[in-house]
């Protein structure tokens, strides 16, 4: 199967759509050209049992050291309903370290099928999450042993739960003009680094990629654009980018510099975890996408 066969497939089995509905079209400039219908993808971060909102870059053993932009009195479920209410795919769980297994476990139960989950995620203990209800699980750094990656683990991972199952957790942080995937709560640079070769071999292994602008990560500052650019133009499969969004206006950049192909999580930004951006804007610009 070709590289954009690939990507046409996994699209249409994301978004629940049959071989018949409009996913893509040619532009009149250029025939080749193929635009993907984007999506607002939600989270669900957890620490210590709670849905948070923090600076990632920030996350490590003590606590003390931690910036923490939200904590929410809604449960894990209020959020995994609300978005089962809107009808969004593809959203993710994450667990931000130990102490968050039932609450990942009851976020799943409330949206069967409709998110992922990530944090700390192995052969062993993925089968728990997927027979919970997520989709799929997301994996960073199992796959990494001291900063080099184990084709043994990816292999056993994927193995393990299916190719069609799993997401790989290449977010990065910038170094030398060029991006490298950061393992172990990000504060470890590995030596892979994000290119269009990287993402066609990994591709071979995984369902999606799900990408964190580290730098920017619930800082609110903006998006990292190169960083858009390189997924939107070199991705073979369904990737999300999350990392410094802020306003409608950084949907529609996504949608620009990812040329469409490019989903988008917001977290600290969105009202709903203490931001200033009405979730129920961002649903109505889904909505339009959409209809178009």
């Amino acid at each position: 199967m070709t590289r954009m066969a690939r990507a046409r497939e996994a699209w249409r089995a994301l978004h629940k759509l049959d071989s018949s509905a409009p996913l893509w079209y040619d532009t009149a400039s250029n025939p080749c050209s193929i635009e993907f219908v984007m999506r607002f993808r939600p989270c669900i971060d957890l620490r210590d049992g709670r849905v948070v909102q923090i600076v990632g870059g920030t996350l490590q053993d003590d606590a003390s050291r931690v910036v923490t932009n939200f904590v929410s009195d809604r449960s894990p479920a209020d959020y995994a309903h609300l978005y089962q209410r809107d009808a969004l795919t593809g959203g993710h769980v994450i667990a931000l370290g130990p102490g968050n297994h039932e609450a990942a476990l009851e976020a799943l139960r409330a949206y069967p099928g409709g998110l992922q989950m990530g944090g700390g995620i192995t052969p062993d203990n993925a089968h728990i999450y997927l027979d919970a209800g997520a989709s799929h699980v997301i994996v960073t750094s199992y796959i990494f042993q001291q900063g080099q990656l184990d084709t043994a683990r990816l292999k056993a991972l994927r193995d393990a739960v299916g190719r069609e199952r799993l997401v790989l957790d290449l977010s990065c942080r910038r170094r030398d003009g060029s991006y490298w995937v950061v393992t172990d709560r990000w504060q470890r640079f590995s030596d892979l680094k994000l290119t269009p070769a990287t993402l066609e071999y990994l591709a071979e292994s995984c369902d999606e990629f799900l990408v964190h602008g580290v730098d920017v990560e619930g800082l609110r500052l903006g998006i990292e654009h190169a960083l858009v650019e390189l997924l939107g133009e070199s991705s073979p499969l369904p990737v999300t980018y999350a990392g410094g969004a802020r306003t409608l206006d950084d949907l529609e950049l996504v949608k620009q510099l990812g040329r469409g192909r490019v989903d988008l999580t917001i977290g600290s930004a969105l009202d709903i975890f203490g931001g200033t951006l009405p979730y129920a804007d961002v649903i109505a610009w889904q909505r339009r996408q959409s209809s178009s």
